[in-house]
């Protein structure tokens, strides 16, 4: 198996996904990539002539109705829920920011 992801291309991704790697974790990422890397093409050696492309699982044989309707129902009651949330201003829910930059 040729490096197919280097070290340099792990520290990008974990950079750009705000991740704090440690060493050894980052020796893991790379092989784990790797190894996704050569599944893939191993998946790409196959003779797919003939399948159909799906936009989703659901347009396989024998699939339709195994999910439920997409049926518009009514919401709570915001009196009945804004008492029982954390933290709100009445209106809206207020929640920690999560991204910091």
């Amino acid at each position: 198996m040729s490096a197919k992801v280097t070290m340099e291309d792990v520290q990008r991704v974990a950079e750009l996904a705000n991740l704090e790697l440690e060493p050894d974790e980052t020796v893991r990422m790379q092989q784990d990539l790797n190894a996704i890397l050569d599944y893939v093409a191993e998946l790409n050696e196959l003779d797919t002539t003939g399948v159909e492309p799906l936009e989703q699982v659901s347009e396989l044989e024998g699939s339709a109705g195994v999910l439920r309707p997409d049926a518009l129902e009514a919401s709570l009651p915001r009196p009945t829920v804004m008492p029982q949330a954390p933290d709100t201003d009445g209106t809206f829910f207020k929640v920690p920011k999560v991204i910091e930059r």
